[in-house]
């Protein structure tokens, strides 16, 4: 797949593209907008815009700059980000409520408005059958049933660590292809499943290095 052969660091710019022309075309409706201005906002050079950009095809004309509705349906066709996005949480602690509630609440029109939890997870037999946000708990072992019914694109991990590779295990054997792990251990998958890391704590200690 061509998407896996592209660097990281060149999808983390493009969502930043779609974030900068999102909040444009609410500000401003439909408009050009150049790789300078494009790359003033996201804090690149312009002509890494335009070599980011064409990795894709070719977008834009000379002297003129991109049509900025037409480059932001673009970058979500490239992002996947053109349909609905089916997400499971598995784990339905603190974390995992305040996420279910934060993708199923958002406003319409929004960034995270294409992702919407539509099956939750989680091993304690007291929140089994419940409805939260409007989704039913489901045990873990139910996920093969749900990915054929309806399909699953992303599964978020909110488990506790000991818990962490034995999911990963249940979404890979399910045929979901994309973990958002925040569990702080690292998780073995095959090549053909991508894994990001989400560790708060990681982060912070990070940080505190830089305090004076």
């Amino acid at each position: 797949m061509r998407r896996f052969r592209v660097p990281d660091v060149v999808i983390r710019r493009l969502v930043i593209y779609l974030r900068i022309l999102n909040e444009m075309e609410l500000e401003t409706g439909p408009h050009y907008i150049s790789s300078q201005e494009l790359g003033q906002r996201a804090g690149v050079s312009p002509a890494q815009v335009r070599k980011d950009l064409a990795s894709f095809g070719e977008f834009g004309k000379q002297g003129v700059g991109y049509e900025a509705h037409n480059l932001r349906e673009e970058l979500r066709s490239i992002l996947n980000q053109d349909r609905p996005i089916k997400v499971a949480i598995f784990g339905l602690g603190e974390l995992g409520r305040a996420l279910t509630r934060y993708l199923n609440r958002c406003p319409h029109g929004e960034e995270c408005d294409v992702f919407h939890i539509t099956a939750i997870f989680d091993s304690d037999p007291r929140k089994i059958g419940q409805t939260f946000e409007g989704v039913q708990v489901s045990p873990p072992d139910a996920l093969p049933a749900k990915m054929e019914r309806e399909g699953l694109d992303i599964a978020i991990m909110t488990v506790p660590a000991s818990a962490a590779q034995m999911v990963a295990d249940l979404c890979v054997q399910a045929g979901i292809q994309a973990l958002l792990n925040f569990a702080p251990v690292k998780l073995f998958v095959p090549d053909n499943v991508r894994v990001h890391y989400s560790d708060v704590t990681l982060e912070l200690q990070q940080l505190s290095f830089y305090l004076s």
